[in-house]
């Protein structure tokens, strides 16, 4: 396995007395969530029981969880799987956080920066790069913007640079 690992939820609060936790899911979906049946949390494994959607987010059960005590001993606490654990994508396909990091350089092969974050308000993903002097632009993914990428670094057409 990988050492990299992946946050899919985070503990919001308990929910109940019974040890159920309150979750802000980071996954694509709950079903995409409920596909793991244990994480990691602060070193130590949590092993799904039961989890729900419900109109004001997800509850879930874990067996390491007793009682409410212990669900809000939990609050804050990220929930991570390892990096291998996670479903092969298909073409042009990415994990937003497989982009976080990668060198960015324009087309004409000027450095430009590295990965900062990837955001979508509602009409695609748009990656923010960092430069070296910590300011801050963004480009849209699209094949225009960034005609390529691997693992390894993200070329950025010279058109979207300011």
């Amino acid at each position: 396995m990988s050492e990299r690992r992946v946050t899919l939820a985070a503990v919001t609060g308990a929910h109940g007395v019974t040890g159920e936790v309150r979750l802000k899911l980071f996954s694509e979906s709950f079903e995409s969530f409920r596909a793991f049946k244990s994480f990691e949390a602060n070193g130590r494994t949590l092993t799904l029981k039961a989890a729900k959607a419900t109109p004001k987010g997800v509850i879930a059960r874990f067996a390491e969880v007793p009682d409410r005590n212990a669900a809000e001993a939990l609050r804050g606490t990220q929930l991570t799987v390892d990096r291998d654990t996670l479903p092969p994508l298909g073409e042009g396909e990415y994990y937003h956080f497989d982009l976080i990091g990668l060198a960015v350089e324009s087309d004409a092969g000027k450095p430009l920066g590295k990965v900062a974050a990837v955001e979508n308000f509602g009409a695609g993903d748009v990656i923010e790069i960092e430069r070296p002097d910590g300011k801050r632009f963004m480009v849209p993914l699209r094949p225009e913007a960034v005609p390529h990428w691997d693992d390894q670094r993200m070329v950025v057409s010279a058109v979207f640079v300011d």
